[in-house]
């Protein structure tokens, strides 16, 4: 054959293998189009649902935070005008009236008042969501943390114990977003703290056989942060539906302690206007006498209500870490929550059931003012 033939021919069988080699580089290249396409499509959708379950729990926990602050504050305006009616009360009394509640109960509840009062103090504007979410968090924690190691009250009133609070819940960081994400990520942990796919963009070579097998890769490391994100959005889920729990309970029994509260600030208004009515010394005393008995109920059944309010809220939404019987804490003082094996806090859900189902309990012995 001559060469100028069989140069034409080389030529067209190259460019032929040329070809294959070009349409078996497009067919891999499609191939890993498919499959990264799939599997980003398929982490977006569990991306979003985790984003909205995320944001929902967000929601919930801020007011569950906020009530729970709410009732603090209403705690310490209970337990200051309790303290001035039994005080006239007693003047001149040999039998000396008293709140009928055992002392380690009210050490429980002037706890939890100063360390609500403590936040509340401390953060205002756009701290004050993080602050609440924060605080629904490890808010209640903290309180009991204290009263658990018999910390003295005096000493939860201090600075020392709104820092501890604070550093629990993104303290001064907070107004620079702090643990804004203390319901979502830092309950979390590293459970979906970074769920990188292993091509970086879900990028891959350029080259047909390499785009192939990193698209492989980038699908199975797609499948693991899928299943990372369906757990954690199944803990976000179920932490949703406690604090809902909680919030539903601690509203409930709320409502009646405020018609004490309301009771005891009639009482005290009457009171006053009455001093200044009259300043006939007996006059006063037969009136203070009159109404002794009934304001007595009044101040005994709130701080019943009080004691029933922080038993629930002093019962951590999450399961604290103990060594040989104490709280395990970190360098601030804050309690250490146990974490299952993705990092996530766990649950406390058999504790809170038995305290809400305890609380609703003892409180329905408790009739409205």
């Amino acid at each position: 054959m001559p060469l100028p033939l069989i140069i034409g021919a080389a030529a067209v069988a190259a460019l032929g293998v040329g070809a294959k080699k070009a349409f078996d580089g497009y067919e891999s290249h499609s191939q890993a189009d498919e499959i990264v396409g799939k599997a980003r499509r398929r982490y977006d959708e569990s991306k979003s649902a985790f984003d909205h379950q995320e944001r929902k729990t967000q929601e919930s926990l801020a007011g569950l935070g906020s009530l729970e602050l709410n009732i603090g504050r209403d705690f310490d305006t209970f337990s200051a005008i309790s303290d001035k009616l039994l005080a006239q009360f007693n003047q001149g009394r040999q039998d000396k009236l008293s709140v009928n509640l055992p002392k380690h109960k009210l050490a429980q509840i002037e706890a939890y008042k100063f360390t609500a009062l403590g936040v509340l103090g401390s953060v205002a504007g756009a701290g004050a969501a993080g602050a609440a979410v924060g605080f629904a968090v490890y808010g209640g924690v903290m309180t009991f943390a204290a009263a658990s190691t018999g910390t003295a009250i005096a000493s939860l009133s201090g600075v020392a114990a709104t820092n501890a609070t604070l550093a629990a819940i993104g303290g001064g960081a907070l107004s620079a977003g702090g643990l804004g994400m203390a319901g979502g990520m830092a309950i979390l942990g590293a459970a979906v703290a970074a769920p990188v796919l292993a091509v970086a963009a879900w990028a891959y070579a350029s080259h047909g056989e390499d785009a192939l097998k990193n698209a492989h890769a980038a699908s199975s490391e797609a499948a693991k942060a899928v299943e990372k994100l369906q757990r954690a959005t199944h803990s976000l889920r179920k932490t949703r539906e406690y604090v809902g729990k909680v919030h539903a309970a601690l509203h409930d029994i709320y409502i009646v302690f405020e018609g004490y509260l309301s009771k005891l600030r009639e009482i005290d208004l009457f009171i006053t206007s009455a001093r200044g009515v009259s300043q006939d010394a007996d006059v006063i005393n037969r009136l203070l006498q009159s109404i002794s008995d009934d304001t007595m109920r009044y101040i005994n059944n709130g701080y019943m209500l009080a004691a029933i309010l922080t038993d629930i809220i002093t019962t951590p939404l999450f399961k604290l870490k103990y060594e040989n019987g104490d709280i395990v804490k970190d360098e601030n003082g804050v309690p250490v929550m146990e974490k299952d094996s993705d990092g996530s806090m766990i649950l406390n859900a058999e504790a809170i059931n038995a305290a809400v189902d305890s609380g609703r309990e003892e409180s329905s012995a408790v009739l409205p003012a």
